[in-house]
This record gives C-alpha cells, sequence and structure tokens, in this order.
C-alpha cells in the first residue's frame, strides 16, 4: 500500500531540502520564506495534466516531471527573470505507487537543479489523474521583458527551431519515436532560455516564449501591443531532415512549425534601428495592422496558414 500523504510529504521534503542562499525556510512550514529580493519579482503558475499535456503510455514518470518543470520555468525566461525557487502542487491518482512517485520527484530533482530553483514547498492531494502545478519565483535584475513593447517596423525574430517538439510528439503518439529520436527528444526534454532572456533584457521590445504554437503566440504580443505582423514562410528555423521526417508522417511541415507548440523557444521583437539582434533568427515583421498576422511564401503572397495554436476549451 503506498504511504500516506504525511509520509509522502516527508519524503518529498528530504529531496527538496535546500541549500540555497535564497531559501530562509524551506519546506515544513505553512509557508516558505526567501531572502528579500533586489530586483523585481517574476511569479507564474503552470498545469501538465495527464491526457492533456502527457501521457504515461509513452512518456516515463521522471521526464514528465521534468519536462513540466522546464515549461513552467519558460515563463521567467520571456520575462528575463532568474529562476529563485518554484513551489509544486500534485495531485496523485489512488492507484500510485510509491516508487512512481518517486521517479516523477526525480525528474522535478533535476529541473529544479538545473534551472537553480529550488523546490521549497507545495501541496499534495488525491486526484482522478496526475497532475503537476508548478509555480516558479523569479528576480528580474534589469528590465523586464513584456507582450505590450512591439512597435510597427519591428522585426521578429525566434530562438532555435521550430516544429521539432511537435514532430517529436507525434512520433511518440504514432509509436514511431525510433525514427525521429532528436525530435522526440525536443519534445521530451525541452529547454528553457533563461540565458537568452537575459541577453534580450535591454534589445528587445517585446517578448513571449513558445509554447501553444508560434503564430497564436506572436497573436498575443500583437494584441497586447496594438500592432500586426507579417510572417515569411522561407524564413522559419527548421532542424535538418524534419520537413522530410514529418511528410513521411502525412503532416504539413509548415503548419507543424507554424502551430505545433510546445518548441519554449523565445519569439521577441527588436527596433528596425537596433545595432543587435540578439540569439535568434529574423521570421517576420510588425505590421501598423492590429491585430493581423499574415504569413507570406516565397513571393510575399499572403498564403493559408494555420491561425491558432492548442487552445484548451477549445470546441
Amino acid at each position: 500500500m503506498p504511504d500516506d500523504e504525511f509520509q509522502r510529504i516527508a519524503r518529498i521534503k528530504q529531496r527538496f531540502a535546500s541549500a540555497s542562499q535564497d531559501v530562509s525556510l524551506g519546506i515544513g512550514d505553512d509557508a516558505a520564506l526567501l531572502r528579500a529580493l533586489h530586483g523585481q519579482i517574476a511569479l507564474s503558475v503552470d498545469a501538465s495534466v495527464e491526457n492533456v499535456h502527457f501521457c504515461r503510455d509513452f512518456a516515463r514518470l521522471d521526464v514528465i516531471g521534468e519536462r513540466a518543470f522546464s515549461a513552467a520555468i519558460s515563463d521567467l525566461a520571456a520575462m528575463a527573470a532568474v529562476p529563485k525557487a518554484a513551489l509544486i502542487a500534485l495531485g496523485l491518482p489512488r492507484e500510485l505507487q510509491d516508487y512512481e512517485l518517486d521517479e516523477l520527484i526525480l525528474g522535478i530533482a533535476r529541473g529544479a537543479e538545473r534551472y537553480a530553483a529550488p523546490v521549497v514547498g507545495g501541496n499534495l492531494s488525491q486526484a482522478s489523474e496526475l497532475s503537476i502545478t508548478t509555480t516558479v519565483v523569479g528576480e528580474v535584475q534589469g528590465r523586464a521583458l513584456t507582450r505590450s513593447g512591439a512597435r510597427p517596423g519591428d522585426r521578429i525574430f525566434v530562438t532555435g527551431t521550430l516544429g521539432s517538439a511537435a514532430l517529436g510528439l507525434c512520433l511518440l503518439k504514432a509509436g514511431v519515436s525510433a525514427r525521429g529520436p532528436s525530435f522526440v527528444e525536443r519534445w521530451q526534454n525541452p529547454s528553457a532560455r533563461i540565458q537568452a532572456g537575459l541577453a534580450l533584457s535591454e534589445l528587445a521590445s517585446a517578448a513571449i516564449d513558445v509554447s501553444d504554437g508560434a503564430l497564436q503566440d506572436l497573436t498575443h504580443i500583437c494584441e497586447a501591443s496594438a500592432v500586426g505582423a507579417e510572417i515569411r514562410a522561407s524564413a522559419l528555423p527548421l532542424d535538418p531532415g524534419y520537413c522530410e521526417l514529418a511528410r513521411a508522417m502525412g503532416l504539413d511541415p509548415l503548419a507543424l512549425a507554424l502551430a505545433g507548440g510546445e518548441d519554449y523557444e523565445l519569439l521577441y521583437t527588436v527596433p528596425a534601428n537596433a545595432k543587435a539582434c540578439g540569439p535568434g533568427t529574423c521570421i517576420g515583421e510588425i505590421t501598423e495592422r492590429t491585430g493581423e498576422v499574415v504569413v507570406l511564401d516565397a513571393a510575399g503572397t499572403p498564403m493559408a496558414a494555420p491561425l491558432h495554436g492548442y487552445r484548451h476549451f477549445a470546441g
């Protein structure tokens, strides 16, 4: 029989005992205590729910725990914040065994160590399906990046490549992950772009992390900044072999790159007269047409493209 709630809390507390200089009091009291931070405090929360964000049929519990942590930390990267701490609320099915909980916690711990963001508290509850809700605390030591600073004429950039994580998920769902192990790894082990966000703090006019799909997340920047955007399909950064494998799977490479989501790259804008452009690839330009996001083909003609990525509660 699995341990009860308090026995499990004791085991988790032992695993996450923190020696961070930012933590005055960690797990074990009614609240954790952090030493006062000197800049702005960035706070975000992200949920990862079984059969919505992941399926245990094709992902180990340690992988699920670590990628949930990275997804939450990615929001701090988009704000140019340095991770400082995290809180984890776990909804655990009754049948989840202690060794399975240990595997999940191992993955979360890897994420906490990877981003130097110690887990300082949280909550356990029984649930019908496994869920991981991660609250992250960060410090903005320079200028915070937001979604609302883009202006017409700004250039649009994205770090890394697009579509590979979504392709990896498709391979896992189809049970053919051996056909593209590097793409599967992109889904299983995303990396929050903390250093890129910090480098963009004084350079970018607006930023967002690509979680729900590049087009949908760019639309969020456009709405917050009251601008529009044009994207050049031929400029999208794609990994070698991506298009060929996507087509072999019967998938549209462009649609997957624009709307697949879960890349956790940074999409950002830079003023046209800026002398530097940061670590990303230029994929388009901000326009004056408020709320209108257009994808252009190689000839500069607007083309049909998916305007939205993943949406909760969509019909």
